[in-house]
């Protein structure tokens, strides 16, 4: 059986999503933020070589990590043909673009704004720069799905599900209301059986407000 590693208020809940969507059995293995550092438990570097969540445990007993690749090889290996485009199509193309620009550009600003915001004034000359950078990708996410309710396509793919982090990041940071298409996306995605499901399999998830 899938096992997954999953670190509470992490990235880690767009994976037991997923596998919620695509009705796959998996195991849970809960493990806690330090309250005062935010970071993950060393027990966690024992299944993670980087000590972070995500970690899927495969039925072989190999272990992935990094969202966007267990996203991928969990719907090409087990989705039967669910949750992506056919890979011959145009539609194919933009839902790998989705899939990499999710932790290779969008949630940078997103980051730095949370640890930059942390050193109080010392931070000042970076922000407005943070700033920029954060509001630059919103708004074309925001453009990106004004018309429509998914990112690829007719319904969900784990184009969606990759994202959907990113949008929460705005929302916690107060910076998602500015941008309507956005914001009711994320919001819909949200009142999805299967992601309500997935926080109930998770626990407590502070992100899906």
């Amino acid at each position: 059986m899938l096992v997954v590693h999953h670190l509470n208020e992490s990235r880690s809940h767009r994976i037991l999503w997923l596998l919620e969507e695509l009705a796959l059995p998996y195991e849970v293995r809960r493990y806690a933020r330090n309250p005062q550092t935010r970071l993950a438990p060393p027990e966690l570097a024992a299944v993670s070589p980087l000590g972070k969540a995500p970690a899927l445990q495969l039925e072989d007993g190999r272990v992935l990590i990094e969202s966007g690749a267990i996203i991928e090889t969990v719907i090409r290996r087990l989705g039967g043909g669910r949750l992506q485009p056919p890979d011959n199509s145009v539609e194919y193309d933009a839902y790998i673009q989705w899939l990499h620009y999710a932790e290779g550009s969008a949630m940078l600003p997103l980051m730095l704004h949370l640890y930059a915001g942390r050193l109080g004034e010392a931070a000042a000359p970076l922000m407005p720069r943070i700033e920029g950078e954060i509001a630059n990708h919103l708004a074309f996410l925001d453009r990106s799905l004004q018309g429509r309710a998914w990112l690829v396509g007719d319904g969900l793919t784990g184009a969606d599900i990759q994202m959907s982090f990113v949008a929460e990041m705005a929302g916690v940071l107060g910076k998602r209301a500015a941008y309507p298409a956005l914001d009711a996306w994320v919001r819909a995605l949200q009142q999805r059986p299967a992601y309500r499901r997935a926080v109930e399999r998770g626990g407590a998830y502070g992100l899906g407000r």
